[in-house]
């Protein structure tokens, strides 16, 4: 184990963000229940995953991590699995073709049932109560009742997420994946009238996946071509559930979050001694950390020296989320914090969460503009530091939704009250998420070209 670590130890540090369940005896028989069940991952998927994160740290491959906002119970479906694993592929496909690298992907899926809120309560009507804090903890719907934290929903969550990655490992080996299908999505977007101006990119795709197959290159003679890896995280909130799934490895003989590949702290459960922190530190995922505007150089200092130790390529990702225009008040400033440490760590850009607005029409909406903003200040603060940006990070589904405004097919203000079915933040669309792929495309193509031209 973890010197002078154990799985418990974080229920002797401040916890914030988590529910104060009635029944702390129904409490402790979910977690004995969840303890005996298998682990949602395994060890060896883990290790490979801080592998490949740490190739794109030292700018040897691209992270692409996408998927809901918070997974609703209501809403699990095969059909809505599939149709985000298959954007995500689409997108990797259009990354990889823009980097020239590999594109490691992880869905925001299997585990991201808890949410943190920025009040405790709500009032609707004039009525008070508790936040909906995600189906893992308590209802969404906006009676007494429901807002009551029951812990049986851990069950739930584990058997959800349990069926989820059965269905992607089989999405992603079964045939499903295979290259030349994902080709024929894409090209199906940009043949619509709204994305013409993404042909050309389709087009030379579609010429090297021809070529390739001119070349005897199939999904029948490479197995790469037929499959894919694909990882799963959510935000590790709800650390009963956390320590309930926390295993040891057989093979190494360390502790491991067994509720998914990677696990990240949010920008509001990251105090250096606070209860997240402490849970994370132990384990040996791969972990994120959210970084908002008011990280402090000191306590990111802190962060990595207590989350990633020994300065391991691939245990630590810095996942920046700051809003647009606000990027370059901020990015710099870590970003050097980070090479005065000779900290090893992958940046990634989360351009959802600072852009949340208030429509007229009283939705929260996240505008496609700002986003793609944010985007592009990320990248440009990375050329400016001479450091590697490594990755996105997206709030998306497969679903027509209509919560985010802009894009191709122009969502406006008025359109937000036709498909509006997220149970917490907005979640960009399956054409929004293609396109904005088509553009982080080309800012990956660009430094590419300016990387080639100075012989890195």
């Amino acid at each position: 184990m973890t010197t002078g670590w154990t799985r418990s130890d974080w229920r002797r540090k401040p916890r914030v963000q988590m529910p104060d369940y009635p029944d702390a005896a129904a409490v402790k028989a979910v977690e004995a229940q969840l303890a005996k069940l298998p682990p949602l991952v395994f060890a060896g998927e883990a290790r490979t995953l801080r592998r490949a994160l740490g190739a794109a740290s030292e700018g040897r491959a691209f992270l692409l991590q996408g998927g809901d906002c918070a997974e609703s119970f209501a809403e699990f479906s095969a059909d809505n699995i599939r149709d985000t694993f298959k954007v995500i592929l689409q997108m990797a496909i259009v990354l990889t073709w823009g980097a020239k690298l590999p594109v490691i992907k992880i869905g925001r899926v299997a585990g991201q049932f808890a949410k943190p809120r920025s009040a405790p309560s709500e009032v609707v009507g004039g009525v008070e109560l508790p936040s909906y804090r995600g189906d893992i903890i308590n209802g969404f719907d906006f009676t007494p009742e429901a807002r009551v934290p029951d812990p049986q929903r851990m069950l739930t969550a584990y058997t959800q997420a349990a069926a989820s990655l059965n269905l992607l490992r089989a999405f992603s080996t079964g045939g499903y994946a295979d290259m030349h299908r994902v080709q024929s999505w894409i090209s199906g977007f940009t043949d619509e009238d709204e994305a013409q101006k993404y042909r050309e990119v389709a087009g030379r795709i579609q010429d090297a996946m021809d070529f390739m197959g001119a070349a005897g290159v199939t999904s029948e003679t490479v197995h790469a071509m037929g499959s894919v890896d694909f990882y799963t995280s959510h935000e590790a909130l709800l650390l009963e559930y956390e320590e309930a799934l926390c295993r040891v490895d057989s093979t190494s003989g360390l502790p491991i979050a067994g509720s998914g590949h990677m696990i990240w702290i949010g920008d509001r459960t990251r105090q250096p001694d606070g209860a997240h922190v402490e849970f994370c530190r132990g384990v040996q995922n791969p972990i994120g950390l959210k970084c908002g505007p008011t990280l402090t150089g000191d306590d990111l200092k802190r962060l990595m020296a207590r989350l990633n130790p020994e300065n391991e390529a691939g245990r630590l990702t810095l996942i920046a989320r700051f809003g647009a225009g606000k990027a370059g008040d901020h990015l710099p400033r870590l970003i050097r914090t980070v090479e005065s440490e000779g900290a090893r760590v992958l940046w990634t850009c989360d351009p959802m969460h600072g852009n949340t607005i208030k429509a007229a029409s009283g939705y929260k909406t996240r505008p496609f503009e700002s986003v793609l903003r944010e985007v592009r200040e990320f990248f440009a603060v990375h050329k400016a530091e001479g450091t590697i940006p490594g990755g996105v990070h997206f709030e998306m589904t497969g679903k027509d939704v209509t919560e985010c405004t802009g894009g191709v097919r122009a969502v406006s203000d008025e359109d937000l009250s036709d498909r509006y079915h997220t149970a917490c933040d907005p979640r960009l669309n399956a054409s929004q998420s293609l396109e904005l792929a088509f553009l982080v495309a080309e800012e990956l193509h660009d430094r590419r070209d300016m990387r080639k031209a100075a012989g890195l």
